[in-house]
């Protein structure tokens, strides 16, 4: 009985196996027969999907496009084609040309040399025994932010309310009726940027302005100029916040909530590209992070948009900054004050960032106490990019003097610089570092023609700037009262002093 049930399961399994055969042969018969329709049939390719529609940010919640909502309406001030003749032109871009020629029409410099063909109808003048400079740059002001009359209602310069308030812009804070730009012009300053104070490690942005009379601060920003941000390291901030019994009121406390910061920054930027990535893409993002202005501009820092702008004395602090610098992966453009930054010099160098310090302000606090008149002189020998600031709204008005003070202070330390490298302290290098040196800082061909004609030597004492002109316009002359403007808080002050 077995062996039958055996034999008959086996029997009905073969007859199974050759039912499908015949059927795969089938099946095999149609595939040679229609490739196509074998391919509709068979084809495992998953159907696309459709791109993801991301929902519009809401106004001014998106700060990619949002780098500058607050944008210049500067206009250059209106003038004639132009050539000084016979002058001694300092260019600042290497060349002392005795007996020369600078022709400048349309707000650009066209031609300078000994041998320039000027064009008829040309306005020429007369520079004989004279000297022509690039417009003097003030890359350490705050005009406008601390202004005239210096009264505690006109103080605005510093938020000094949390150890990082990189939020805030000093924009927002500049009185253009500061009669302070108008002095500054006089003294030959054609640019300044304009810094918050140091009271916090992150003291917000700085913007930098053509110094022309305007009615908002709009009307005075440099187009295309990029923001930078004020930092600071050392006693400042520890004093500030120390005082009030919170952090930071150490030095290591300042690195700590400096690094705090860069690290959220980070995490900032990277919530951002993942999502744009998304988008980009065409899949499903999510909400988008919502927009924290302290946080983008420290974002912007990382991204390369905004130069870092940083107060700082010690050459120990100024390299824990570096270190911090290379850390979260941005860069110091310059470094302010910087009484020990001779301490650094081929450091310096070698990272490329600018040194912006005073000509005589040493010892007058314990951070400073190591500074010498000639830290520029050093600098400048061993090739770092060095600049003379002011920080002071009586220093930038005769800046060309404070760099001849540093001149001199290096001179008698057997550290001889010339006109040719001096100039370039308060013109080129300034520009340099604030990032518009393309376009100003230097008389060259088809840069802006920021000038000033000096009625002598400009590292003279007894120099003074006698025609200033902005973008090729006439902003001061000092034989033309017509040129000499005046704030609404000086209205009415010159008939006073004339009773």
């Amino acid at each position: 009985m077995l062996v039958f049930l055996r034999h008959s399961i086996l029997s009905a399994l073969s007859a199974s196996a050759i039912a499908l055969a015949f059927s795969v042969t089938l099946v095999a018969g149609c595939a040679t027969t229609s490739t196509a329709q074998t391919t509709e049939t068979v084809s495992s390719e998953p159907a696309a999907k459709p791109k993801a529609t991301p929902k519009p940010l809401a106004k001014g919640m998106d700060s990619h496009g949002a780098l500058d909502p607050f944008p210049s309406t500067y206009k250059p001030l209106s003038g004639v084609a132009t050539a000084i003749v016979g002058a001694t032109i300092l260019t600042a871009a290497g060349q002392e040309i005795e007996n020369g020629t600078i022709l400048f029409s349309e707000g650009k410099i066209v031609a300078i040399g000994k041998n320039v063909a000027i064009p008829d109808g040309a306005r020429r003048v007369d520079g004989q025994g004279k000297f022509v400079t690039p417009g003097i740059i003030d890359i350490h002001s705050h005009l406008g932010v601390y202004p005239s009359p210096g009264v505690q209602a006109n103080s605005d310069g510093n938020e000094a309310t949390d150890p990082n308030t990189a939020e805030v812009w000093a924009e927002h804070s500049i009185w253009p009726q500061d009669p302070g730009f108008n002095r500054a012009r006089e003294g030959g300053i054609t640019s300044l940027m304009i810094l918050p104070g140091s009271a916090n490690l992150f003291g917000g942005r700085s913007v930098t302005v053509k110094n022309v009379p305007a009615i908002t601060q709009q009307g005075m920003k440099f187009p295309g100029a990029p923001y930078g941000l004020k930092m600071a390291c050392g006693e400042n901030p520890k004093r500030v916040y120390g005082s009030r019994s919170r952090s930071p009121s150490t030095r290591m406390g300042n690195i700590a909530v400096a690094r705090r910061a860069w690290i959220d920054a980070a995490d900032y930027n990277r919530k951002w590209n993942d999502y744009r990535a998304k988008v980009a893409a065409g899949e499903t993002a999510g909400d988008p992070p919502k927009r924290d202005l302290k946080l983008e501009t420290l974002s912007g820092v990382l991204n390369g948009d905004i130069l870092v702008q940083n107060h700082c004395y010690r050459a120990d602090e100024m390299a824990l900054m570096m270190d911090m610098a290379k850390e979260f992966g941005y860069k110091i453009t310059t470094f302010h004050h910087s009484s020990e930054a001779y301490k650094l010099a081929p450091v310096l160098r070698e990272a490329d960032i600018c040194a912006a310090t005073w000509a005589d302000w040493q010892g007058f606090k314990m951070e400073s106490l190591d500074g010498i008149a000639e830290n520029a002189g050093i600098l400048q020998a061993h090739g770092a990019c060095t600049i003379i600031h002011s920080d002071d709204a009586t220093m930038t008005q005769h800046l060309n003097q404070e760099a001849a003070l540093a001149m001199g202070a290096a001179a008698r330390a057997g550290i001889p610089v010339s006109r040719l490298d001096a100039i370039k302290w308060i013109t080129a290098n300034p520009a340099r570092a604030m990032g518009i040196g393309a376009k100003t800082g230097s008389l060259e061909v088809g840069k802006m023609a920021d000038i000033v004609l000096w009625d002598r030597d400009p590292f003279s004492t007894f120099a003074l700037a006698q025609t200033v002109y902005v973008d090729g316009g006439i902003a001061y002359d000092r034989n033309d009262p017509a040129t000499h403007a005046r704030s609404d808080f000086d209205l009415g002050r010159h008939s006073l002093e004339q009773k």
